[in-house]
Parts: structure tokens; sequence; C-alpha cells
């Protein structure tokens, strides 16, 4: 009489036998283990949108007061985004890159808009001798008419004359 509790890891054969005043007797049982299912590996990452993208890999090029020539820090970010965008672009073949013109809050409307028109022009014409496609950038200008910064001081000034990259429609 009596019992013991098991706990095989493997599946396991046990052979019992009684012996009692009244003779022998023998039996087998066989101990099936099996191994949990694995868990299903976890879904992949989601693929970021091209916004994220331009967000984390694309940095702005920014330019001295009322100029649109590239200067060097400018050049070491387009020659940066260069790289980053011609990812991008691998990434979603049918996307457009829009670079966006600004300017700070002094001269006229009019006048920024140019000015605005002028350095988006340099950084795309900048970006396509590295090698970005020119059909996938485009162009707009939009002058003073949406800062980043709006204190009038310099390092304020500063933040808003940049080409900014955004998605295209």
């Amino acid at each position: 009489t009596g019992s013991q509790r098991v706990q095989p890891d493997n599946s396991t054969t046990y052979t019992l036998t009684a012996a009692g005043p009244g003779g022998n007797t023998t039996r087998s049982t066989t101990v099936t283990v099996t191994a949990p299912t694995p868990p299903p590996p976890p879904p992949p990452a989601p693929r970021p949108t091209i916004e994220q993208r331009l967000e984390t890999d694309v940095r702005d090029a920014f330019f001295d007061y009322d100029k649109s020539d590239i200067r060097a820090d400018a050049r070491d970010a387009l020659t940066r985004d260069a790289s980053a965008l011609k990812s991008i672009l691998a990434d979603f073949p049918n996307a457009t890159i829009v670079l966006e013109g600004h300017c700070d809050e002094r001269g006229s409307a009019e006048y920024n808009l140019g000015l605005g028109d002028r350095r988006d022009s340099s950084a795309k014409e900048f970006l396509v001798q590295l090698g970005v496609p020119t059909d996938k950038l485009k162009t707009i200008s939009y002058g003073k008419e949406r800062p980043q910064c709006t204190e009038s001081s310099e390092a304020c000034w500063q933040k808003n004359r940049r080409v900014h990259f955004s998605p295209g429609q």
C-alpha cells in the first residue's frame, strides 16, 4: 500500500511490482511528457512612416541672414540628409519629399517668399549633386509665414532661417 508522486521531465515508463503472501504481480505504465508549445514570436516592429523617418533621420539646413548660399554646417547637414533621403526613398519608392524654404520675420512677405525659394532651391541643387533623384524633390517657400520661433532675437531668427523637409502630398 502507498503512493509515490513523480514529476518526470521526459516521457518515462514505470514498472511496478507488488509482492505479497498470495504472489507477485507486475504492471507497467508510461507517463508521456509533452513540451509546451513555444510562445509565438513577437510581431515585427511596425515599419516607421515616412513622417517618422523624416523626423528622426533628416535635419534642417540653416542659413545666414539674407543669404541662400549653403554654409559649412548646412553642407554637413545636407550631406547626411542626402544619405538618409536616398534610404527613405528606397523604402518609399512612390514618395516625394518637399523642401520648405523659411525665413525670419524681418523683411516684407514678398521678399521673404523669394528668399525662401532661393534657399529651398539651393538645398535641392546640393542634394541632387549628391545623388538624390531630382524628380523626388519638390520645393515650396513659406517665407516668414511659418516661424518655428516667435521671439524677436537673433537666436530665434536663426531657427527660422532654414530649409525643412516634409513628405509630399
